[in-house]
């Protein structure tokens, strides 16, 4: 591992995880320096979701060490928390509260002033256009409405390390535009971003670093035009992970 703690947003350092006999997270190093908007891309059951749970100390890990600007996500688990905002997937969430009920939830149990927390549930709601569903309970919000109350959520307190998995799966596509924005936005005041995505041009869009993994590892991690290799990054995706471009002539019977 080359940079020291102080550049580093996330440090990822031989991080294990086992279910059952079969190691779903198999020893990943991994750096995030500060103000890097990282992709991470891998096949379905990678183990992306798992690797980010434990990163951001949601799930504690068999083996390894999570580290959030220099400190360890478990030993110092209160102070690292409050550098972090997290969308993990499938979220849970108070479902009887309306998103401003959430989010001044959310900001009073941060210990935020009840003033600033309506402030900025104000302007969360608004911009990411939930301010129209200002009455409705998170129960009856649709998929992509829960992803973007999740997003207020981890912004909330203005934390300096996002970590987001899948963040505008299911969104329309005006709030996902209004997203990436913001994201933006957020690494250029000095903010860092770790995004999990399977859609490549989304990564190439909005990252200056990627790592690819799979089955547990990582196969390939860098600055994106070098991991790229020249190619698409969907093109160099498929190489690394031993994918397989249907030839032309498969399913025949589909052509009418």
């Amino acid at each position: 591992m080359g940079a020291p703690s102080a550049d580093l947003a996330l440090r990822l350092d031989g991080l294990t995880k086992t279910f059952g006999r079969k190691p779903v997270v198999d020893h990943i190093e991994l750096e995030v320096r500060r103000g890097s908007f990282f992709g991470l891309v891998g096949p379905n059951g990678a183990g992306k979701t798992t690797l980010l749970s434990m990163a951001v100390g949601l799930l504690r890990p068999d083996g390894g060490r999570a580290e959030i600007f220099g400190l360890d996500v478990w030993a110092d688990a209160p102070q690292a928390k409050k550098l972090i905002g997290v969308l993990p997937d499938g979220l849970s969430m108070p479902e009887r509260l309306t998103g401003r009920e959430l989010l001044r939830f959310t900001g009073l149990l941060r210990g935020m002033d009840l003033k600033e927390v309506e402030r900025r549930a104000g302007e969360l709601l608004e911009i990411l256009e939930l301010d129209a569903a200002e009455r409705t309970l998170v129960m009856e919000y649709s998929t992509g409405m829960r992803k973007k109350i999740g997003l207020a959520t981890a912004l909330l307190h203005a934390p300096k390390l996002l970590v987001l998995d899948e963040p505008l799966e299911a969104v329309d596509p005006v709030s996902a535009a209004t997203i990436k924005v913001i994201l933006q936005r957020f690494v250029r005041g000095g903010g860092s971003v770790v995004f999990s995505s399977h859609v490549m041009a989304v990564i190439e869009q909005l990252c200056d670093h990627v790592a690819v993994i799979d089955s547990g590892r990582v196969v390939a991690s860098g600055p994106l035009q070098a991991v790229r290799s020249g190619r698409s990054l969907e093109e160099r995706f498929v190489s690394l992970v031993g994918g397989q471009i249907p030839e032309v002539g498969e399913l025949a019977w589909l052509s009418s």
